[in-house]
């Protein structure tokens, strides 16, 4: 077997035990309670919140951070699809018997984390405009992030993946 192979089972494994405890700590009900909150939120209803908020209280100063925020979200939308359409990487608790799914899953697999792709991009966004919204939108995002492989959804590499990507299509976007 080559070095790149066995590095790459190396990593493999990091992923799949570092899921594994992830996923360990939604036994507690606390946990798993407030992931799935985190998670539910991480849908779109907080970010559509938010842009609500930003246009009540901004008005039309919220109108470019919100159209952008939307434009952003359709690009991660369509990359995301595309990834996942060419990957094809079922989800940790349909390979792993131990790791148990205690969320909703939006489609059946699952690299890259989609939901944490999205919360990266508009973070950014957001707080390039409202640089004040950092304290909220950021511990949000890594709730997020944290929320796919303690409910078994996705692999830690999933969710670094969707990090990258959404950084990089926010970063892009506000350099257009």
């Amino acid at each position: 077997m080559s070095r790149l192979s066995l590095q790459l089972q190396q990593i493999n494994r990091w992923d799949v035990e570092l899921c594994q405890f992830c996923n360990r700590q939604s036994r507690y009900l606390s946990v798993r309670n407030l992931f799935r909150i985190a998670s539910r939120l991480g849908d779109g209803v907080f970010w559509y919140l938010l842009m609500a908020a930003l246009l009540l209280r901004y008005q039309s100063e919220a109108l470019p951070a919100v159209l952008h925020m939307l434009a952003v979200g359709l690009v991660c939308t369509a990359i995301y699809k595309l990834i996942k359409g060419k990957t094809l990487r079922p989800r940790p608790f349909n390979v792993y018997p131990d790791i148990v799914c205690v969320g909703k899953t939006l489609d059946q697999f699952s690299f890259p984390s989609g939901h944490t792709l999205h919360a990266v991009a508009f973070s950014i966004v957001a707080v390039a405009y409202f640089p004040a919204l950092l304290w909220l939108v950021w511990p949000f995002t890594a709730l997020v992030a944290m929320s796919r492989p303690i409910l078994g959804l996705h692999y830690p590499s999933d969710v670094l993946a969707g990090a990258l990507l959404g950084g990089l299509v926010a970063f892009a976007s506000l350099h257009l």
